[in-house]
């Protein structure tokens, strides 16, 4: 099956520099912004079947040949590097464990010059084998996906039998030095948003730093309900009421967390909150997906192809000049409060998060 019989978004190849763009080597926007933060999905496949992602019986996956190789995603991710000023690389998925070759592309990101900081966002399932020879590979820290400490809820929420699996591969994350390890949950209303205190004790006991995420519209099915998200002002009251927590001193620039001191520190805990606290203002991220897409925002009606570029013959000036384009034309926001608002065609397990 295609892209365009899939109903992917409508894709714009190479453009005219729009003559209001500066003469400016990084991804700069009309806003002011400027993308250091490449966020690569290195497939749409995932092994796990959350029902806030995605359906029961899962995707039909991109075809093989439509996925970048890993020539052509190397050469982006150098042009990102080289030529656009961007600073940090995150790997993500679907699931990014799934990739063929996984440490030999972060070994190869990260001997470019200069160094970039190199992330991986994952489910954990797999993780616990692979931690030490990721670390070894170039990655600095990781994020794993973890919504529940009950094995009961976790085969509910993800269809998949594979808690002790993540929390081995936390844990031998931890080990091998990838930390903080920080783990990403979603809180679900009637679901698992009695957790979140118990969640916090737990990241403290292990010495993980936890970030609660609010569901956002991204799911495969269409069925995101904003009056059925748990909001990041209920999750500080929860947490609140068992916990001293005072803002993190530090700048959090362009950081989609907001975070707190649990109890005089050194613990952290961080709240996005795409939908309620937007922070659009600052965001500092350029997306590519694993079929060669730029986006310029999770939530992007539209694409760049720079896919059809490089199996075109273009040249790197030439792609770098189009991401650059690509980026300047982003919206001042993602629009979810506006009435207009559509989701975006791809689910998060296309786009990478």
């Amino acid at each position: 099956m295609t892209a365009t019989e899939l109903g992917l978004p409508a894709l714009r190849t190479a453009t005219t520099r729009d003559p209001a763009r500066p003469a400016d080597a990084r991804l700069v926007d009309s806003f002011g912004r400027v993308a250091t933060d490449l966020r690569i999905s290195l497939t749409d496949r995932c092994n796990l079947r959350c029902h806030y992602c995605m359906p029961a019986e899962g995707l039909d996956w991109m075809p093989r040949e439509e996925q970048l190789t890993d020539d052509e995603l190397l050469r982006l991710v150098t042009i990102a590097v080289r030529d656009l000023g961007v600073e940090e690389l995150r790997f993500t998925g679907g699931e990014p464990l799934l990739r063929r070759g996984l440490e030999g592309l972060v070994a190869a990101s990260a001997a470019l010059q200069p160094r970039p900081d190199i992330s991986l966002t994952t489910n954990g399932v797999g993780l616990a084998r692979r931690a030490e020879a990721l670390a070894a590979a170039g990655v600095n820290r990781l994020n794993v996906s973890l919504d529940t400490l009950r094995p009961d809820r976790f085969a509910s929420i993800t269809r998949r039998d594979r808690f002790d699996d993540v929390l081995a591969g936390m844990r031998a994350a931890r080990d091998a030095g990838l930390s903080p390890v920080k783990i990403n949950t979603v809180l679900l209303r009637g679901v698992n948003d009695d957790e979140a205190v118990d969640l916090l004790r737990f990241a403290l006991d292990e010495g993980f730093e936890l970030r609660f995420i609010e569901q956002m519209p991204l799911d495969a099915q269409h069925g995101w309900e904003r009056t059925e998200m748990v909001t990041a002002g209920e999750i500080m009251a929860a947490l609140s009421e068992h916990f001293t927590l005072t803002p993190d001193p530090a700048h959090r620039g362009a950081a989609p967390a907001e975070r707190w001191v649990v109890d005089g520190g050194p613990t952290m805990v961080g709240i996005i909150a795409s939908v309620t606290r937007p922070f659009c203002g600052a965001c500092d991220r350029t997306r590519l997906t694993s079929d060669g897409q730029i986006r310029s925002c999770l939530f992007a009606r539209t694409e760049t192809d720079l896919r059809a570029m490089l199996r075109g013959g273009s040249t790197d000036a030439e792609i770098a000049d189009t991401w650059r384009d690509a980026m300047w034309g982003k919206l001042a926001g993602h629009g979810i409060d506006d009435p207009g608002f559509l989701q975006p065609d791809r689910p998060m397990s296309a786009i990478g998060g």
